[in-house]
């Protein structure tokens, strides 16, 4: 079973040609909610404008060389391995989550565009089973265990709580949707259901990136990059690192920066050192 292209049976009711066009569609539909989410919250003009101020207080300048290897530190540390989680549950919950999702997304690809209507496909329908299960493994353990412990969110199961809530819904119910689909092939109506669900999840996954926090994927390793580059300029020396943005002083010196980013977060109460609560 896991090593049958679920993608192969489709082909005999579906064109590859539609199959291939869905895809391309749930692409333009992420690139186009990813531009208008930047328009709309000008995180982009935000980003690039305080790169420019941190520039002007930068103690020194970083060369190319140092760039780049404060580059590939945000892609081994940030990207690769998610060490800016503290939670390590939380961290392999994340990394299940994040890797599940790219090797679901990229063998999905390779299956349509490569393997249509072929069932023995390689190694690739191995990696699209393994790639949904390692999803759900990540995403169900953040919804059922971390999001509703008090430590980290307190917020019940049941609860439904908006953009960040979409998104990992969103992810979870596409893969599930999907090996369901793949491992009831053959049973007529109720495979077809579990395919219809499996579509309309996928369609609400990637077409509502303009309301979820999909497109913080895309921003997350560039602040984290202009993050390293700030602390080897020098551009934020004299700002320490436990500091509350309520603090006037603090707030004239960066004044564009939200009361939310700092280490004391609204109604959490004075001298509390923790994070806000996060959605992936």
């Amino acid at each position: 079973m896991l090593s049958t292209n679920p993608f192969s049976e489709l082909s005999t009711v579906i064109s590859p040609d539609i199959m291939q066009g869905y895809v391309i569609l749930m692409v333009l539909a992420v690139i186009v909610g990813t531009i208008l989410d930047m328009m709309h919250k000008k995180s982009a003009q935000y980003f690039f404008e305080n790169a420019k101020k941190a520039q002007k207080d930068a103690k020194r300048s970083l060369g190319g060389g140092e760039k780049a290897s404060l580059a590939i530190q945000t892609v081994a540390n940030e990207v690769l391995t998610s060490s800016e989680f503290k939670s390590t549950r939380r961290r392999i919950s994340h990394l299940f989550t994040m890797y599940g999702f790219v090797v679901f997304v990229v063998s999905t690809a390779v299956l349509i565009f490569g393997y249509a209507t072929e069932a023995a496909a390689g190694i690739w329908p191995v990696l699209w089973h393994l790639g949904a299960l390692a999803l759900c493994i990540g995403g169900y353990w953040f919804w059922f265990a971390i999001r509703v412990d008090v430590a980290a969110e307190g917020v019940k199961w049941y609860n439904f709580n908006g953009r960040g809530d979409l998104f990992i819904v969103g992810l979870i119910s596409t893969a599930t949707f999907a090996l369901l689909w793949s491992f009831t092939q053959g049973a007529g109506a109720l495979n077809m259901l579990f395919f219809v669900l499996f579509i309309a999840s996928s369609t609400v996954l990637f077409g509502t990136v303009f309301w979820s926090k999909f497109a913080h994927m895309f921003f997350k390793p560039a602040a984290a990059y202009q993050k390293k580059i700030i602390y080897a300029d020098g551009s934020r020396e004299g700002l320490p690192e436990d500091y509350d943005l309520t603090d006037p002083a603090v707030q004239k010196r960066f004044p564009d920066i939200p009361e939310y980013m700092g280490t004391n977060p609204p109604n959490m109460g004075p001298g509390i050192n923790r994070e806000p609560p996060r959605h992936y």
